[in-house]
C-alpha cells in the first residue's frame, strides 16, 4: 500500500446539517540558511475529517507551499453527493480564493498499475504558490452536506523549482528540505514490446519539451512503459482547473500533474501521452519514447488503440489557436507514423464495457467507429475536454488533415486593376493570407499559367515573380504538410511595357468668360490612348488635376502676358506613361491697340481691362486688331441698352454678336474664333447700328500665341 503521510486539522465547521472541511499542514519549522537554488517535487496528503457538531472559528494556519491539489478518497467506485469545492490562500498575499468546483470522474485505469488499492480522485487544481485550502462537497440544492466518502483526503502537491528558466523564481526564504510522501512500491505488468524502429511520418514532429527539458523526477515513476502496436486516434483531453495561469509555469504545471497522477492516482506515470499549454508548448507526457506507440492511461477502454494530448486548463472557453495548432500538429505527426488521414475515422476495440458522456453504450471486444481526433467524452463518461474545446474538434482534425483554410490572394503590388484584369510592367509582389497556422504549412507556391513560378516559405505573405510580356493568369496555392493544396482563384494579369500616346496633343484655346489681366478663361484640350488600358491623364502645371481615361478637355484660366508650360501625362494600367509639355501665352490687346473708323468714345472705369474701353453709337463704326497667334476673343461691356456687332476674321463676316444683358457686365470675353496652328490675323468688329439700343462697348481683343 502507498504510506502517507496524515496532518492535522486546523479545524472542522459543522452546522445546518452541512461539513465544510478546512485543512492545514503544520507549519514549516525550518526557515534557516539550508536554502537551494533548486528544489524537488513534494506531495502532502491531508485527511479530512468531520468533528463536532457545532459551528467553530477557523484558525488561519500556514502549510507547507503547494501550487496545485486535489481531492481523494479510499473506494474509487465511492459515489460523491455533490459537488466537491475548494478555496486556496495565496501563498504571497494571504487572500482567499472564492470556491472552485473540482471535476470528478477520472477514468480508472484498464490494467492495475501499482500493488496499492486505486483511489477515487478529481482532476487536479493548479491554484498557484498556496499555503491553505477548505473543502467542502455541495448538493445539487446547494446546501453542503456529509457526502464525503470514507479515506476522504485532500492532496496538495508543490512541483518545486527544477528547471533553469525557473531558479529565479524561486520564492524567498523557502525552506527546501521537508519530506514528501513515499512513492507507492508498484508491481510489473505485462509489457507490450516496443518497436524497434519507430516509423516515419508523413509530417515533420513539433517541437516538444522533453521530460528532462520539464524537470521530470524520473525516480517517482521507475516502472518500464509499455507499447501498444500503433496509433489509430488522438484523444483530446483538458486537464481541468483553471486557464489563469502564466505560460511561464506551465512546466511546473506538468510536474504537479505527474506527482498527482503517481502518488494520488496511484499511477505508475503520467496518464497523457503529450500535453500543450494556452502558448502551444507541447510537453513530453508518458515516459517511453514520443515516437513509439506509447500505452497511457487517459481514455478508459480504448488506450490500447491511441495516443492522447490534454490541454492544461479548464476547456470549457475553448482554447487559444496556437493550442489548437499544436495539438493538430502532434496528432497528424502521430497518426501520419501510420499513414492515418487525422480527418478520417477508424474502428476501435472497446478495452470496456460502459457508456460514454452522451449515453453510447460500447461492450468490450466490440468494435466502434471513432473520429481519428476524439474528445475524451467520445470514450468516457466525462465533460472532458471541456464543450469550449469539443466544439473545437472538427477545426483541429481540419488544421491537422489539411488543406489550408481561408486562403485568399490579398493583393498584387505594382500592378494596376481595371475591372478584374491586373497590369503591371512585369515585375509583381502577390501578397495573400490564410488561417491555417504557418506552423502546419510547408510552402507557399505562385502560380503562373498553371505552372509553379516561386516558391515562398511557410511563414511568408509575400513573393515577388517577373512576368514575361503578354496575358497570364496567377494563383497562390499553400502546401499543407500533408501535402494537400489549396490554390486561390486565378486572376488575369497583363504585362505590358508600351507608353500611352497623345493622339492629340494638349492645347489651349480662349473661351467664353470674365476676363482678369491674371485669370484669362481658357479650355485645355487633349486626348490619349493606349495599346493596353489607360488608367489617367494628369496635368502637371502650372496647376495640377487628374483625369479619367475618357475626359478630354477641362476649363482653367491663364495669366495673360506670361507664358505657360501646359504639362500633361498620359498613365494606362501597368504604370508606363507618357508626357506632353506644350507652351502657351494669353495675350490683351487693348481697344487703343484697333485701327479705328468712324466715331469712339473714350470711357474710364476701374472695370475696364487697363481702366479705359472704347464705346460707339455710330453705325458702321470699326475697331480692327491685328495679331499672330491660334484662338481670339473679343471683350466687351454687356448691358440692357447694349447693341449689336457684326465680327468679320481676315475680312470675312463670320458672326453677328448681341452684347444686350440684362445684368451689367465688364470685361465680358463674348465670342471666340479658333485655328489649328499660329498664323497672322485680323479681327474687325462693325457697330450694326441696332434700333433703340446702338450703343456698343468694347474692352479690347485677348489672342492665344
Amino acid at each position: 500500500m502507498k504510506r502517507r503521510a496524515w496532518l492535522t486539522l486546523g479545524a472542522v465547521v459543522l452546522g445546518g446539517g452541512g461539513i465544510v472541511t478546512y485543512a492545514a499542514a503544520s507549519p514549516s519549522t525550518d526557515q534557516g540558511p539550508d536554502l537551494r537554488a533548486k528544489r524537488p517535487v513534494k506531495t502532502y496528503d491531508l485527511a479530512l475529517k468531520a468533528a463536532g457538531s457545532a459551528k467553530r472559528e477557523l484558525p488561519r494556519t500556514e502549510t507547507k507551499q503547494f501550487s496545485l491539489l486535489g481531492v481523494s478518497w479510499k473506494d474509487a467506485d465511492a459515489s460523491l453527493d455533490g459537488t466537491i469545492q475548494v478555496r486556496t490562500r495565496d501563498a504571497e498575499s494571504g487572500t482567499w480564493s472564492g470556491w472552485r468546483d473540482l471535476e470528478t470522474g477520472v477514468d480508472p485505469v484498464e490494467v492495475p498499475e501499482a500493488d496499492s488499492e486505486e483511489r477515487g480522485a478529481t482532476e487536479p487544481l493548479w491554484t498557484g504558490p498556496s499555503d491553505g485550502v477548505e473543502v467542502q462537497v455541495v448538493h445539487e440544492d446547494g446546501t453542503t452536506g456529509s457526502g464525503l466518502p470514507k479515506g476522504f483526503e485532500v492532496n496538495l502537491v508543490d512541483p518545486g523549482v527544477v528547471t533553469k528558466a525557473e531558479q529565479s523564481m524561486e520564492p524567498a526564504a523557502f525552506a527546501a528540505d521537508v519530506t514528501p510522501s513515499p512513492t507507492a512500491t508498484e508491481t510489473e505488468t505485462t509489457e507490450g514490446t516496443a518497436p524497434s524502429a519507430a516509423p516515419e511520418s508523413s509530417v515533420p514532429q513539433p517541437p516538444v519539451v522533453s521530460r528532462a527539458g520539464w524537470g521530470a523526477d524520473e525516480s517517482m515513476s521507475p516502472e518500464e512503459p509499455e507499447y501498444n502496436e500503433d496509433v489509430k486516434a488522438v484523444f483530446v483531453h483538458h486537464t481541468a482547473g483553471t486557464n489563469d495561469y502564466s505560460c511561464a509555469d506551465s512546466a511546473a504545471l506538468v510536474r504537479g500533474i505527474y506527482a498527482y497522477h503517481v502518488k494520488t492516482n496511484g499511477w505508475k506515470d503520467l496518464g497523457y501521452n503529450f500535453l500543450v499549454d494556452k502558448c502551444g508548448t507541447l510537453y513530453e507526457g508518458r515516459k517511453g519514447g514520443i515516437d513509439l506507440p506509447v500505452l497511457g492511461a487517459h481514455t478508459y477502454g480504448w488506450n490500447r488503440e491511441a495516443t492522447s494530448v490534454a490541454v492544461l486548463g479548464d476547456g470549457s472557453t475553448g482554447a487559444p489557436a496556437a493550442t489548437l495548432a499544436s495539438i493538430a500538429r502532434v496528432a497528424a505527426w502521430k497518426l501520419g507514423q501510420y499513414g492515418a488521414d487525422p480527418n478520417s475515422s477508424v474502428k476501435l476495440t472497446a478495452g470496456a464495457t460502459q457508456k460514454n458522456y452522451f449515453g453510447t453504450s460500447y461492450t468490450a471486444g466490440t468494435q466502434y467507429s471513432f473520429k481519428r481526433i476524439s474528445g475524451h467524452r467520445d470514450g468516457f463518461n466525462s465533460e472532458c475536454p471541456g464543450n469550449g474545446i469539443y466544439a473545437q474538434l472538427p477545426t483541429i482534425r481540419t488544421l491537422a488533415s489539411g488543406p489550408a483554410q481561408g486562403l485568399k490572394l490579398t493583393a498584387l503590388d505594382s500592378t494596376g486593376l481595371s475591372g478584374s484584369t491586373y497590369y503591371t510592367k512585369g515585375t509583381v509582389k502577390a501578397r495573400w493570407s490564410t488561417s491555417t497556422p504557418s506552423s502546419l504549412l510547408k510552402n507557399f507556391e505562385i502560380v503562373v499559367d498553371g505552372k509553379t513560378a516561386a516558391t515562398a516559405a511557410a511563414t511568408s505573405t509575400a513573393k515577388t515573380v517577373t512576368l514575361p510580356l503578354g496575358t497570364h493568369t496567377v494563383a497562390v496555392r499553400a502546401v499543407h504538410q500533408s501535402g494537400k493544396t489549396a490554390t486561390t482563384t486565378a486572376v488575369n494579369v497583363v504585362a505590358e511595357t508600351t507608353a500611352p500616346t497623345f493622339s492629340t496633343s494638349p492645347s489651349l484655346k480662349l473661351r467664353t468668360g470674365t476676363v482678369e489681366t491674371s485669370a484669362v478663361p481658357v479650355a485645355l484640350g487633349w486626348k490619349a490612348a493606349d495599346n493596353a488600358a489607360l488608367r489617367q491623364v494628369k496635368l502637371l502645371s502650372p496647376t495640377t488635376a487628374t483625369y479619367g481615361p475618357t475626359t478630354t478637355t477641362s476649363n482653367k484660366t491663364a495669366k495673360s502676358g506670361s507664358a505657360s508650360t501646359w504639362s500633361m501625362r498620359a498613365y494606362d494600367w501597368a504604370g508606363n506613361y507618357r508626357t506632353s509639355s506644350p507652351s502657351f501665352t494669353p495675350m490683351i490687346l487693348q481697344e487703343s491697340a484697333a485701327t479705328k473708323s468712324g466715331t469712339w468714345t473714350t470711357k474710364s472705369s476701374k472695370s475696364y481691362l487697363g481702366g479705359k474701353s472704347y464705346s460707339s453709337s455710330t453705325k458702321n463704326a470699326s475697331l480692327t486688331w491685328s495679331f499672330t497667334g491660334r484662338s481670339a476673343a473679343l471683350v466687351v461691356s454687356r448691358a440692357s441698352s447694349s447693341g449689336k456687332v457684326y465680327v468679320y476674321v481676315d475680312g470675312t463676316k463670320t458672326a453677328t454678336v448681341d452684347l444686350k444683358s440684362s445684368a451689367t457686365k465688364y470685361r465680358q470675353a463674348i465670342w471666340t474664333k479658333n485655328w489649328s496652328s499660329s498664323a497672322k490675323h485680323k479681327i474687325k468688329i462693325v457697330v450694326a447700328g441696332t434700333s433703340g439700343r446702338p450703343a456698343i462697348t468694347t474692352d479690347g481683343l485677348v489672342y492665344l500665341k
